[in-house]
């Protein structure tokens, strides 16, 4: 289902530096946009919205529709590749697409097994993406950490306990950070963790908290990690509620370096947002009048 705003709400995407200043880059009434990511010549953000990709040029801030084809409506699990030309999409439809960001006929990577993909990583040398997968489409069924080779092929599964969601890749490929139920009986009490890739170990908890925390996103030189803070008791990752965007260090993710707080939610934080620089991420808040 694609999302639009509600009467009397807007759209507003910020970039947000590492030393804690943040500015409005661009803000709208007429589309809901979702889920920036930062193109590698730094120069604009990659969002999502009615059904389509979005470039927003960061000087002037202007926005042009990408033409991508042979693709259904997409949602907002989109990842752009190390080469910064390849882009790889979520769809509608449960499958993940790869297509250049120039536009033009995009490929189906994910095969009909049953199961829904969405897609959240890239490794860094391009060849493997990370997704979690929802068997049957059925929502009520914990969302499992996957991966699966860039060009297609069989998927793997990484054993996790509980509902799982965001798996991404470190910067230097050794790890997959991601969100996960897997330490409480509490329903939707996700917590932050990782888990080292290939090697079938348990998950690491990054830290200990009341809120329920989700999406944590490495900066490309691995020093600082932002996520997105829901309150406690919040249930998945909803829209359209007071949430928090929080920058820390990668050596202490329990001390927050600071925090953003925000109207939001669904579509502020769910993919890396970092520029390639290390020096900005960008975040959507979708305040009401």
């Amino acid at each position: 289902m694609i999302r639009t705003l509600q009467p009397g709400q807007r759209c507003e995407v910020w970039s947000a530096s590492a030393t804690g200043t943040s500015e409005l880059a661009f803000t709208t009434d007429k589309l809901l946009l979702e889920a920036p990511n930062w193109t590698l010549d730094g120069q604009a953000l990659i969002l999502n919205g009615d059904g389509a990709l979005w470039r927003l040029k960061l000087s002037g801030g202007t926005i042009e529709k990408l033409a991508i084809t042979g693709i259904p409506d997409l949602n907002n699990d989109h990842v752009l590749a190390p080469d910064g030309s390849t882009i790889y999409l979520s769809a509608n439809d449960g499958h993940i697409y790869r297509a250049a960001l120039d536009g033009g006929e995009a490929t189906k990577i994910t095969d009909d097994d049953g199961s829904f993909h969405f897609l959240h990583g890239v490794s860094p040398d391009g060849r493997t993406l990370a997704y979690v997968g929802i068997e049957a489409g059925d929502f009520t069924q914990p969302g499992r950490l996957m991966t699966i080779q860039a060009s297609g092929g069989p998927a793997a599964a990484i054993d996790i306990d509980g509902h799982c969601d965001g798996p991404e890749f470190s910067p230097d490929g050794e790890w997959l950070y991601f969100n996960t139920e897997a330490f409480t009986d509490r329903p939707g009490h996700a917590q932050l963790a990782r888990v080292r890739v290939g090697t079938g170990s348990t998950a690491e908890r990054m830290l200990h908290s009341e809120t329920v925390d989700w999406f944590p996103h490495l900066s490309p030189d691995g020093r600082l990690a932002s996520y997105i803070r829901f309150p406690g008791g919040t249930v998945g990752h909803p829209a359209d509620l007071p949430v928090d965007v929080v920058l820390v260090s990668t050596d202490d993710w329990a001390t927050p370096l600071h925090v953003w707080p925000l109207f939001g939610g669904q579509g502020t934080l769910n993919v890396n947002s970092w520029s390639p620089d290390s020096e900005r991420f960008a975040f959507i808040a979708y305040p009401e009048n």
